[in-house]
């Protein structure tokens, strides 16, 4: 399985480019992720699954187009995970 992926997410009105990497080897329940502000700088932050098997952002300041993306986030880790599964040789 991959370690680190890139996607194109429409948030806080633009597309901006999310890179999420696994947070440990050993558990695929958490990533940090990260996404360019509007000024350009990087905004880093972790997304973990919960109990519900729900993608949820950890508790901290940022901007709230970001929260507001969390569903997609936890979407492209989803779609992600599929894509990994159906490139496995049989």
């Amino acid at each position: 399985m991959s370690t680190y992926f890139s996607k194109l997410i429409k948030a806080g009105g633009q597309l901006r480019e999310f890179n999420f990497k696994l947070a440990s080897l050993n558990d695929d329940g958490r990533y940090v992720v990260d996404v360019p502000d509007d000024k350009g700088g990087r905004i880093v932050f972790s997304i973990y699954r919960n109990a519900d098997s729900e993608w949820k952002i950890a508790a901290q300041l940022m901007p709230m187009w970001i929260h507001e993306a969390e569903y997609v986030l936890g979407e492209a880790i989803r779609e992600n995970k599929e894509h990994e599964l159906l490139k496995k040789p049989k």
